[in-house]
């Protein structure tokens, strides 16, 4: 039988999450720090986004500086990062997983575990668009490898289906490739961006926006020829392209956590945690983007660190807190983060989302009837976040039932 592998801590996905929380406990001695990455380069999906916005206003970066910049960082500090290496399940109840990289497979046993996995856009077959499977239909994150990592030209009249900022950043890197950007298709009344006239004038003009249209089929054999597109009132037409890209609708990458038994949120569709990334498994915690899908890489980064906090904290043999209080959202907000209030920890803020364009709402707290809580926050679109104080934390009964977050008393 094979001896497992054995470490203070072992940290699942190098991104920026997984990066910080290696850095913070390896620099405060947390003993033997291990990360595990199952591509083949630290950095996470930083590492092939080519343009800017990474970093601090003072040190502005590239996406692959900043994954470079957050490598150094954990190496420096002392942890081990291994590449290659994919975490397959839980070997036993505890925080033991089974594993297997260029050496086959093994088992790591951990005193803790920290799963920053990320999240992923749900490719063409998850949003149900029919028509044959022809080549050139690619999600942002494949359009990107192909293009920064690979070099590969991916064609040369290309469709973004979404107009957020992810789709925007998709359109640049098209036409970074030589394509032709044919349009940007969307089905919300409006590009869900703040930033959407910066990103057009960056790509230049001559882009069309059709709004309140959706990808009806992908048509053509062997390689993409066209999409038909349906507008909101019922026409529809055909935009000849040999390349689609589908952008956005991130969900977190949650397998592990889910084979590993752990309580997810349904609205989130992450791991469920209060404010300190304690999950409902002693010994593991959760950071970044598999907690929400899908925040900027600072504020993943700013998490893992957080959640280094924690595991040092428990490390040094704070006890596992209670499950605590659930909270959830009402329609038309989506989803809260963190989704539990415990005893143990009070987060800064809380990150929401909502379904809808909310024009300046104001947000309401209820407990079993009881406003806890009204704020007035800026306007809201669909794929923008929202924040919420947690001044309100300390007048939630520990017995009592869930927490409600509403934009309506």
């Amino acid at each position: 039988m094979t001896v497992p592998c054995r470490v203070d801590v072992l940290v699942v996905g190098a991104g920026p999450a997984g990066l910080a929380a290696a850095a913070r406990l390896a620099a405060a001695g947390a003993g033997r720090v291990e990360v595990l990455e199952r591509e083949t380069q630290p950095g996470g999906v930083p590492r092939y986004c080519a343009h800017g916005g990474f970093g601090t206003w003072t040190r502005p970066l590239t996406g692959p500086g900043y994954a470079r910049l957050l490598t150094e960082a954990a190496e420096r500090a002392g942890a081990t990062l291994r590449t290659g290496v994919t975490a397959l399940d839980w070997a036993t109840a505890g925080p033991v997983l089974t594993v297997v990289g260029p050496g086959g497979a093994e088992t790591v046993e951990a005193r803790a575990v920290v799963l920053a996995t990320g999240a992923r856009e749900r490719p063409r077959s998850a949003r149900l668009v029919p028509g044959s499977r022809p080549a050139g239909v690619l999600t942002t994150g494949e359009l990107q490898q192909a293009v920064h990592l690979f070099g590969q030209r991916v064609g040369s009249r290309a469709v973004v289906v979404g107009a957020e900022d992810v789709s925007y950043a998709a359109a640049g890197t098209l036409r970074a490739a030589g394509a032709e950007v044919v349009a940007l298709v969307t089905e919300h009344p409006r590009a869900q961006t703040g930033r959407a006239r910066t990103q057009a004038a960056r790509l230049g003009h001559g882009i069309p926006l059709l709004t309140d249209t959706t990808v009806a089929e992908l048509l053509g054999h062997g390689r993409l020829s066209g999409v038909r597109v349906r507008h909101r009132d019922g026409r529809t037409a055909v935009l000849p392209c040999d390349t689609v890209v589908f952008t956005g609708d991130f969900v977190p990458d949650h397998e592990l956590a889910r084979r590993g038994g752990l309580l997810l949120d349904p609205g989130t569709r992450g791991p469920s945690v209060g404010g300190s990334a304690h999950t409902s498994r002693p010994g593991v915690f959760a950071a970044g983007n598999l907690l929400h899908a899908v925040e900027p890489a600072g504020t993943a980064a700013r998490e893992g660190a957080r959640a280094g906090g924690a595991v040092l904290d428990f490390l040094a043999g704070a006890p596992w807190p209670d499950p605590g209080v659930p909270v959830r959202v009402t329609a038309p907000l989506s989803w809260i983060t963190p989704n539990r209030v415990t005893p143990a920890a009070r987060p800064a803020r809380h990150t929401l989302r909502t379904g809808a364009p909310l024009h300046r709402p104001v947000l309401y707290v209820h407990q079993d009837g009881r406003l806890l809580h009204r704020e007035r926050t800026g306007t809201a679109r669909p794929h923008r976040s929202l924040s919420l104080t947690a001044h309100w934390h300390d007048r939630v009964d520990p017995q009592g039932g869930e927490v409600r977050v509403s934009t309506a008393r």
